[in-house]
């Protein structure tokens, strides 16, 4: 093995080390348990909230305007694209969902237009200085933008990616480094996972398939939702069968979505185009999965010794995400929340469910059909709407499948969209209810087993 200074070492494992304490490790606080990264956000987001609103108004006008301008103004060199050209060179349907993410958010902050718009239930869920999912981004973007470098810069993903091949790729269809991802999403936030599976792919790592699997796969949501969502059925007393559930949903889901379409169609091709590059993952003569995956740790800890290099993809990935990503959630999210709040498209939409809840045995089908579509909109719908229903094993399965469906337009399916992941809106439909029928059975059986 190249022989490398013992400086490199530490840069390998200390940032690493940090990277996992601030993504990965559970604090118990007066909310729950949470990471630390969403404990900064938190913070952070208290100390701003009388103006966090309007920071965002400026961010989501950055965005429309510089797109706009953009159309205009012919690039120099498509080529080697400079961060401008990334952040404003989008097409003109990505530029009218800008402009419309400004719309809306303007409407709900200055109080006028529509009520569907600035409703409470709607556009002001997700502007909602306090709590609301916008403006949260908004400082979750900030500390996990600028922080990511800790995880992806310094051979983490490269050390444990190595080891975790033989897990990953025969059972998820997925590279080693994905593993990563997958706990980060698991333990911390499912907002996060989609962040770094997109840095990743632009980064050449994943393949269009294999993000498009990490992505709608493992980045769940965290534990404290879980216990919220249980907690809103009245279940709190059954969180340990209920979790074991929810795992072990998550784990036969991960293994079929990449076998079947859309997934398994996706092209197995790097961003550059390049067919995906299996040797990658092979061991050389003469290593281990340890000592190999040590030996590509300490390269890249080698590499990304420049602090400057650090501060320098840190603001830039806090930049896209807020010019980029958050207008995009605020879109969708808003016009998903209107459709849930003030029409009957997922009542009709939920109708064919009702015969599968029936033979699945479960009580009062009728009123529970409604819940296994309107999580699209967001994921906290389901369980709201379950709360009324007597039967405790109806819902235990909605509070189940409302976390294992994963496609909430109003977080994470908003965010996917506003990445470069490649997957589009019809595809996330799909996925929602291809994940959706499966998961069902597997709650039902386990609530006939508990109840």
């Amino acid at each position: 093995m190249k022989k490398y200074p013992t400086s490199s070492y530490f840069f390998f494992i200390i940032p690493s080390l940090i990277g996992v304490l601030l993504f990965m490790t559970p604090v118990l606080t007066e909310e729950g348990w949470k990471v630390p990264i969403a404990i900064l956000a938190n913070l952070l987001a208290g100390v701003i909230a009388p103006v966090i609103s309007y920071i965002t108004i400026i961010m989501f006008a950055i965005s429309a305007i510089g797109s706009l301008i953009a159309k205009f103004i012919p690039r120099n060199n498509t080529k080697k694209p400079s961060i401008l050209d990334t952040l404003f060179y989008v097409n003109w349907f990505w530029t009218i969902v800008r402009v419309i993410g400004l719309v809306f958010a303007s409407m709900v902050v200055f109080d006028f237009g529509p009520s569907a718009i600035n409703n409470e239930n709607t556009g002001g869920l997700l502007m909602n200085p306090d709590d609301g999912l916008v403006t949260f981004l908004f400082t979750i973007f900030l500390f996990a933008g600028l922080l990511l470098p800790f995880l992806t810069n310094f051979g983490l993903l490269e050390f444990f990616g190595t080891m975790m091949v033989k897990i990953m790729r025969p059972l998820f269809r997925s590279p080693g480094r994905s593993s990563i991802d997958a706990l980060t999403s698991w333990v911390g936030d499912g907002t996060i996972g989609v962040l770094m599976t997109s840095k990743q792919y632009e980064m050449g790592n994943y393949t269009k398939k294999e993000s498009a699997i990490i992505a709608t796969s493992f980045s769940v949501v965290s534990i404290t939702f879980c216990i919220v969502v249980l907690d809103t059925v009245d279940l709190s007393r059954y969180f340990i069968p209920y979790y074991l559930t929810v795992v072990l949903c998550g784990l036969v889901l991960a293994i079929i979505m990449p076998r079947i379409y859309p997934l398994a169609n996706k092209e197995d091709t790097y961003i550059d185009g390049t067919p995906l590059d299996l040797s990658r993952e092979e061991l050389p003569k003469g290593y281990n999965s340890v000592s190999h995956g040590l030996k590509n740790a300490l390269a890249v800890a080698h590499a990304n010794r420049d602090p400057r290099q650090f501060l320098k993809d840190g603001s830039r990935n806090v930049v896209d995400l807020w010019i980029g990503v958050a207008p995009i959630v605020m879109a969708f999210g808003t016009i998903a929340l209107m459709l849930a709040e003030f029409t009957s498209v997922f009542t009709v939409l939920g109708k064919p469910f009702e015969p599968i809840l029936t033979v699945l045995g479960l009580p009062e089908a009728a009123e529970a059909a409604q819940t296994m579509v309107v999580g699209f909109a967001d994921m906290f719908l389901p369980s709201i709407l379950g709360a009324g229903i007597e039967a405790e094993t109806t819902r235990f399965v909605i509070a189940v499948v409302s976390v294992t469906q994963l496609i909430y337009m109003s977080e994470v399916g908003g965010l996917i969209l506003g990445t470069k992941i490649p997957l589009k809106f019809f595809d996330l439909v799909v996925i929602f209810l291809l994940r959706t029928i499966i998961s069902l059975p597997i709650a039902a059986l386990v609530a006939h087993l508990i109840f």
